[in-house]
């Protein structure tokens, strides 16, 4: 397994062409950032997941870090090698697809031994032209790319193979097993395929082709195929994106605990911040070309580091209220005075009389008795899902979301008043949108 440091990154695409004033294109030299300053560290054996909307780059890194697209700027490494310059085939990842990206015409099988049969192909070509970009240990000649023993035994039995072995086991493939020809690398090569199968719960579709699979054996077998490599990171791109939620749900299961049983260096991009809470060890959560946030789960959940990381993370999403601050602790809105504990003292005092903005989840707000510290409001929606319910109330001047429990009994028109709980409060620069807590 490898660590993958990612060193100030930049990715920038040309611009669309402008129309020139005679009716022909012109190209724009101007560039667009997708990635910019991008530094990023996962650990050996890590479970990393990039979290953000659609168009906020995270995809887009995958790709260079898998080599699928060239960098503008900055280092990727993977293990002790930098992979900046080095084709998809030799940085030792594997990738699973949103697609799945199955073979319509090759059975499960053959499918998920197609990457071990590509293994060691043009190997002596292409090695001795990579001493500069790797590094030590390649310049005295042709050397296996992958850090895995088993690997290394498989690209050298594919390597080092007669002229006529691979036609004759290409050839022989759909002939009763007494009739094959299985070559040394084609045994080892069927007994990684079995045991991935068998470790993936589909070794009894090996046999089928994938029209007649459901969604979530396609996915099992794009997985299985990124597995039987070896590699030393995986990449996966919303793998999970075309399955419904309960197969989706189980299937999120099953990527954790192969994980967890493989050891594998993991990098997981999702837009759903529940799949995202729910696998990573640790999160990037991007937006905008940027990483605003790396942290374990909770930390994300309870110490957001701006607005943006505390309205993505959570659902429903976190309410933000502007207030003025009165200190050492007093948050004053026409609608309710809040007092905060004395632990934020320090932090108001640079605050005193001016506005920031305060931030409260659903799940901190509760039904209570009329009192200055609690805002009044009707219920305009209602969301009964039976283990909670969710509650749209509007004030004078705000819009706010609850969750409160589902034994509480509310309709849509009735009067409620909602208590802020001040221990689960975030509070946020308005300019620079920085949570006050971390500055």
């Amino acid at each position: 397994m490898a660590q993958v440091a990612i060193e100030n990154l930049y990715k920038t695409f040309p611009k669309s062409r402008q129309p020139a004033a005679d009716g022909a294109t012109e190209p724009d030299h101007d560039t667009g950032a997708v990635l910019k300053r991008i530094n990023l560290t996962v650990d050996d054996g890590e479970f990393m997941v990039l979290v953000g909307p659609s168009g906020c780059g995270k995809s887009t890194l995958l790709r260079l870090i898998s080599g699928l697209e060239s960098i503008t700027g900055g280092n990727i490494w993977v293990g002790d090698r930098k992979v900046n310059d080095l084709p998809p085939k030799q940085r030792d990842t594997a990738m699973v697809f949103q697609s799945y990206a199955l073979y319509p015409h090759l059975t499960v099988y053959d499918n998920l031994a197609f990457g071990l049969r590509r293994m060691g192909a043009d190997l002596d070509q292409s090695l001795p032209t990579l001493g500069a970009g790797l590094g030590t240990g390649l310049g005295a000649g042709p050397a296996p790319v992958s850090d895995s023993p088993a690997n290394q035994e498989l690209e050298r039995l594919l390597t080092e193979s007669r002229w006529w072995e691979k036609p004759l086991v290409a050839m022989t493939r759909r002939l009763p097993s007494g009739l094959r020809y299985v070559s040394e690398a084609e045994r080892l090569i069927d007994e990684r395929v079995r045991a991935v199968a068998k470790m993936l719960q589909i070794d009894l579709l090996l046999g089928r082709h994938p029209r007649q699979l459901s969604g979530g054996q396609k996915q099992r077998v794009a997985l299985g195929r990124a597995m039987a490599r070896n590699p030393q990171v995986f990449l996966m791109d919303e793998p999970l994106s075309n399955l419904d939620a309960k197969l989706r749900m189980e299937t999120r299961a099953q990527i954790v605990n192969l994980q967890r049983q493989l050891g594998i260096t993991t990098i997981y991009v999702t837009h759903d911040q529940v799949e995202a809470m729910t696998m990573g060890h640790r999160i990037a959560v991007m937006h905008q070309g940027q990483i605003q946030q790396v942290a374990a789960p909770l930390d994300l959940y309870n110490r957001p580091a701006n607005r943006f990381v505390a309205g993505f993370i959570g659902s429903p999403p976190m309410n933000l209220i502007s207030v003025q601050v009165q200190a050492p602790f007093l948050l004053v809105h026409p609608e309710f005075r809040l007092s905060l504990p004395s632990d934020w003292q320090e932090r108001l005092l640079p605050y005193d009389n001016r506005e920031v903005l305060l931030g409260i989840r659903p799940e901190h707000l509760s039904l209570a008795l009329p009192a200055p510290k609690n805002m009044c409001g009707h219920v305009t929606h209602l969301e009964a899902l039976g283990s909670e319910t969710y509650l749209t109330v509007q004030t004078e001047s705000l819009t706010v979301l609850a969750k409160i429990p589902p034994d509480q009994s509310v309709r849509i028109g009735d009067q409620v008043w909602l208590a802020i709980a001040p221990e689960k409060a975030h509070l946020f620069d308005p300019d620079s949108e920085r949570s006050l807590w971390g500055s």
